[in-house]
């Protein structure tokens, strides 16, 4: 939850800069998908009343397959900054992107070599 609450404050600090926080919950498990859903909004609304950008929803485990397990061992959780153009710009964890994305919005951050 930690690393929710840190994307709430990047997002009201970089919103005019062009930032987009989207989460997406890959890991709710529950009988049925909308099971699931349900808790995650309950779970969304007790623990994150402040919550500031979408959260997408993913019970088929496509977002796991598609980024996270060709990411590993990246950190969980794990963040993945899309540069406006389009290509990944980083892949690690939230606490990281105190660095990552002003460069990124300023347009220095060199995803090739981390800096």
């Amino acid at each position: 939850m930690a690393a929710m609450s840190h994307l709430v404050l990047r997002q009201e600090k970089y919103k005019d800069g062009g930032l987009q926080v989207v989460g997406v919950a890959a890991h709710e498990r529950a009988r049925t998908a909308d099971d699931a859903r349900t808790k995650l909004t309950t779970w969304l609304t007790k623990n994150l009343p402040n919550l500031n950008y979408r959260i997408a929803f993913d019970y088929t485990q496509e977002m796991n397959k598609l980024w996270v397990d060709p990411s590993f061992p990246c950190e969980s959780p794990t963040s993945f900054v899309v540069h406006r153009d389009g290509y990944i710009a980083f892949m690690g964890h939230a606490m990281q992107l105190d660095d990552v994305l002003p460069k990124v919005l300023d347009g220095i951050w060199r995803a090739s070599d981390g800096s």
